[in-house]
């Protein structure tokens, strides 16, 4: 017999109860060490390379994966101005096409450009301490459609509101989307987001009170974060797949409609 706290316990019913006790765990820590997060890893790794290509490749290779509506000429010593690329070139200016001038590839390839060390590198951390949660929670091919959706929403919003001739580059539209789907799935499933809320407010006060940052990129990834999160934390479970990538195609046909129409309203 084993002493217990009232009596005594057989040693075949010790045995039987521990077998049918669970260890509490903390399903999320244990989940990311078996699994880890490979997408989250993959797209750091992919913004750090562009970012060392960054500072060795020349200039109009740069200013061809940075996002800018018109194309501009660059000339030494007068700045940078519309032009069209023979005068440009012949006056030995630097000549970058422009979305409306057929450049859709920027409004990808600038969520993954950043010039700056410092922009980088607090880029890379924010997304390392979100995208594991998520990648987790949605799985690794919705991960990764949130994360490029969220990118190409706040591309769509710089292209509508930026100035037409300011590059803008950085993957933090994409990662306002992933926290936006954050706390949307968090909020759905009774868990605590007055952090995540705090986080979110902090950020944009300082994107708002710093006239170099992109609000248009923050906002716009944001907002179709809150979106897509809302898509899948609405319509969990097998028999809801359809309803899932219906909302997805709903919120990426919002997004090439409003390229679309910029496009058509800067020609």
């Amino acid at each position: 017999m084993t002493p217990a706290s009232v009596g005594f316990q057989c040693p075949e019913c010790l045995a039987e109860g521990r077998s049918t006790v669970r260890t509490p765990r903390n399903s999320w820590a244990s989940t990311f060490r078996m699994s880890g997060a490979p997408v989250t890893l993959t797209l750091i790794g992919i913004n750090l390379v562009v970012f060392l290509l960054a500072q060795v490749v020349s200039t109009p290779v740069l200013y061809d994966l940075m996002l800018h509506a018109h194309s501009f000429c660059t000339l030494p010593g007068f700045g940078t101005g519309v032009g069209d690329q023979a005068t440009c070139v012949a006056h030995g200016g630097t000549f970058s096409r422009g979305v409306a001038d057929g450049a859709y590839w920027q409004l990808l390839t600038s969520v993954f450009t950043h010039q700056e060390l410092l922009h980088v590198a607090l880029n890379m951390f924010s997304l390392w301490m979100i995208g594991p949660l998520l990648e987790v929670g949605l799985g690794r091919a919705r991960y990764l459609i949130t994360y490029l959706l969220c990118g190409l929403a706040g591309s769509a919003l710089v292209y509508w509101a930026a100035s037409p001739i300011l590059p803008t580059l950085g993957a933090s539209g994409a990662i306002f989307g992933l926290l936006g789907a954050l706390i949307v799935l968090f909020a759905r499933r009774g868990l605590q987001i007055q952090q995540l809320v705090v986080v979110a407010v902090l950020n944009f006060v300082l994107t708002f009170s710093n006239s170099q940052i992109s609000w248009q990129a923050h906002v716009g990834g944001f907002v179709a974060g809150l979106a897509v999160g809302a898509v899948f934390a609405y319509t969990p479970g097998v028999r809801r797949r359809g309803l899932q990538w219906a909302g997805i195609a709903a919120v990426a046909a919002v997004v090439v409609v409003a390229v679309v129409v910029r496009t058509m309203q800067l020609n």
